[in-house]
């Protein structure tokens, strides 16, 4: 509704200014510039730039348009385009008048600029986070909701099988039998503690992104040689692709420690326009193929399922020289700042 808005603002002030024919090109390139300010965000940015030099109407699609800049760019790339773009807004205007503007009026210039363009930018960045605050809310509300409901339900079911068990090892019973309900107890009795285990992992935010060198620390503190390599330019992961790539990491560690004891193990980051390619190679093979095997509390078939809900995709190359776990996962706003 707000990019019809600005529409019908640009038209009408086109209209009053008495554009004549060039109204309906400027009000079809003003609607373009709508359509693409939501997906395209840089490309509307482009042209809305010019089109405010050349239509004192085009001044609303600016500010639009830096909006959704602010909203939807966060790769370095995309800034620095930004800011060129600007520049050429001020420039245009002080070389296109025939006298040179004074020091006032270049002020003037550069203030106008401030305003349809950078507070609009800085508006959209702080629309952006907001939601974003607003729906890791969210997630932490609902994974504190599955805890209460886990082990209000789950957790009173096995707390009674646990007693019920405890009772039956003191009872009289034969002696091919207690063997039996000793075991049955101490099942009940780890499954309760694992289920409080679980619950507790869930009212607290999984680790990240940046929880990876603790745990490349851990391994290295058990004795495996782990060697980290990075390259490109760290940039934002939203939360469940930070957590894939902990996973992916823990996940490949475990497997090297288990089943290549002793072989260093290379953990590559590579940090790309859109996406993060993440590595971790083992030389000497790793696990057989196929292999769903648990590791650090999830298996390879779980860590496939977790990197695809995240937007992000996972692949095991199970060679007879090395083994290698590759994922990419998507970058904040992938596609987007594309």
């Amino acid at each position: 509704m707000a990019g019809v808005g600005v529409l019908v603002a640009v038209v009408a002030i086109d209209w009053v200014s008495g554009s004549g024919w060039g109204l309906l090109v400027h009000a079809l390139l003003a609607a373009l510039v709508v359509l693409l300010s939501t997906r395209r965000p840089l490309v509307a940015f482009l042209p809305a730039v010019p089109l405010a030099l050349a239509s004192a109407g085009s001044l609303a699609l600016l500010v639009y348009a830096s909006y959704q800049v602010g909203r939807r760019v966060v790769s370095p790339r995309g800034w620095v385009l930004v800011v060129v773009t600007t520049l050429t807004h001020p420039v245009a205007l002080c070389v296109i008048p025939a006298p040179p503007l004074s020091r006032a009026e270049q002020l003037l210039l550069l203030g106008r600029v401030v305003v349809l363009v950078g507070v609009p930018v800085l508006a959209g960045r702080h629309v952006r986070r907001e939601r974003q605050l607003a729906a890791e809310r969210e997630r932490l509300r609902e994974r504190l909701r599955i805890a209460r409901d886990v082990h209000d339900s789950l957790g009173q079911l096995l707390s009674v099988v646990s007693v019920q068990a405890a009772a039956l090892e003191v009872a009289p019973l034969p002696p091919n039998q207690r063997s039996t309900v000793r075991d049955i107890a101490s099942a009940a009795r780890a499954a309760v503690d694992e289920l409080h285990t679980a619950v507790a992992a869930l009212r607290v935010a999984p680790p990240g992104l940046d929880r990876i060198d603790e745990v490349v620390d851990r391994f290295r503190r058990a004795g495996v040689e782990v060697v980290v390599e990075r390259r490109g330019t760290p940039r934002p992961l939203p939360h469940d692709a930070g957590h894939a790539a902990y996973r992916v990491v823990q996940e490949g560690l475990t497997n090297a420690t288990r089943h290549a004891p002793g072989a260093p193990v290379t953990v590559a980051f590579d940090w790309e326009a859109d996406a993060l390619l993440l590595g971790v190679t083992t030389p000497g093979g790793g696990t057989t193929p196929g292999g769903g095997r648990e590791g650090g509390g999830t298996g390879l078939t779980g860590l496939a399922e977790r990197v695809e809900a995240a937007g992000g995709l996972l692949r095991v190359h199970d060679e007879p020289d090395a083994f290698r776990l590759a994922a990419v996962l998507p970058l904040e706003t992938a596609g987007v700042a594309a």
